[in-house]
This record gives structure tokens, C-alpha cells and sequence, in this order.
């Protein structure tokens, strides 16, 4: 089992940026596929994006396209989330995600971060 900690959400104007991280707990950090999820007020919790073991792959919903970055050190058993350019509709609570299969980090990762706030004002 992984323990994860989301922090660096905040208020920010939209073309703001954001950088979220998140910590995992075990030193096997590296086996796990990481991933980012959002849920907004009243709707249901979305697929953000997700990053590969060893970070050679990552992949995005298209709503962020362009405008998101997933990254992770495996050296610090972190994953970011560079948000830039934010608008009013990345408003949601942000959950960091792991799960061992690249399949299911996209779509029902095991393991869940608390998640932090992340607001964008207009």
C-alpha cells in the first residue's frame, strides 16, 4: 500500500499557473504509475493526467492539453502537476492517484491522495 499527499492548490486569476505536488510514502514509488484526477462542484471526479514508471510516457485529457505538465522524481517519490494558463473551469479538488497498471491509473487507480483545492478566478 502507498500513502500520497497532495499539496499546492491555492487561488490563482485565470492565465495563472499552479504547480501541485504530490508525496508517496514508499520507496517503491518508482513501481507505481502516477496519475491526476479533478472533481468539480456537482460533477464527477475526471481523469486529469497520467505519467508512466519511469516518466517516458504521460498522457492528458483534452481539456488540459497544452496547458498541464505531469512530471515525477523518483529520487524524491514525488509527482508534479504544472498547471499554466488556468481558466475559471480547472476550478475542482485535485487528487494525486497511484495504481500499478498504466490501464487503471487512467481510469480506477487503488490509491488516493486527500486532495487540495484548487481555485481560478476570472
Amino acid at each position: 500500500q502507498v500513502q500520497l499527499v497532495d499539496s499546492g492548490g491555492g487561488l490563482v486569476q485565470a492565465g495563472g499557473s499552479l504547480r501541485l505536488s504530490c508525496a508517496a510514502s514508499r520507496r517503491t514509488f518508482s513501481t507505481y504509475c502516477m496519475g491526476w484526477f479533478r472533481q468539480a462542484p456537482g460533477k464527477e471526479r475526471e481523469f486529469v493526467a497520467a505519467i508512466s514508471r519511469s516518466g517516458g510516457n504521460t498522457y492528458y485529457a483534452d481539456s488540459v492539453k497544452g496547458r498541464f505538465t505531469i512530471s515525477r522524481d523518483n529520487a524524491k517519490n514525488t509527482v508534479y502537476l504544472q498547471m499554466n494558463n488556468l481558466k475559471p473551469e480547472d476550478t475542482a479538488v485535485y487528487y494525486c492517484a497511484a495504481d500499478n497498471s498504466l490501464i487503471l491509473i487512467r481510469s480506477t487507480p487503488a490509491y488516493w491522495g486527500q486532495g487540495t483545492q484548487v481555485t481560478v478566478s476570472s
